[in-house]
């Protein structure tokens, strides 16, 4: 993954940034030589979210056909978060 310099952002600013992600989705922000930052353009950070909720719901469907769930009132599913 590129890499922008803390300085070199401070000197060109958001175009150094705009100039990185023109040829890549992603690019790590250094600061004193250590990755720090990832910085994208929306529509990639959108689509990683949604990537994200696909993986989630993915997750839930396969714990409900396993069976891997409680099925219970609020007051008892408190009551368990209280007891826990």
């Amino acid at each position: 993954m590129p890499h922008i310099s803390a300085n070199d952002l401070k000197v060109k600013g958001v175009s150094a940034i705009e100039a990185m992600l023109a040829t890549q989705p992603e690019a790590v922000i250094s600061v004193r030589g250590k990755e720090r930052f990832v910085v994208m353009s929306m529509d990639h950070y959108h689509y990683l979210r949604e990537c994200e909720l696909e993986a989630a719901l993915a997750q839930t469907r396969a714990d409900l056909a396993g069976g891997r769930f409680v099925k219970e009132s609020a007051e008892d599913h408190l009551a368990r978060l209280k007891g826990a």
